[in-house]
């Protein structure tokens, strides 16, 4: 991509995206953002022959407990958390009024 992004080209992606933009917003998008495909030009310059598809750079292990079936909590251990119960429920404010 050897041309820049023009400012009509950044407020169709704006419209796009339904970002509202003032000019200087525009303006410092159009630079960003043509700044970031120049970088992916260049990425396509790059030789990947041969090399094997990836989804991570390292080795990917993950750090959690496993996934073991256990007693569930009765309800009445769990309402003694709540800050607030009523017939059994937990209570919490309404979100809509």
């Amino acid at each position: 991509m050897s041309d820049e992004l023009t400012a009509d080209d950044v407020r169709h992606i704006a419209a796009l995206t339904r970002l509202g933009l003032s000019d200087d917003e525009v303006e410092m998008m159009r630079g960003q953002l043509s700044n970031i495909l120049r970088v992916f030009e260049s990425l396509q310059q790059i030789d990947t022959e041969g090399v094997e598809p990836t989804g991570h750079t390292t080795e990917v292990r993950t750090v959690l407990r496993d996934d073991t079936p256990h007693e569930s909590l009765r309800r009445e251990q769990i309402l003694e958390n709540a800050p607030d119960s009523e017939a059994g429920y937990v209570r919490v404010r309404p979100i809509l009024g």
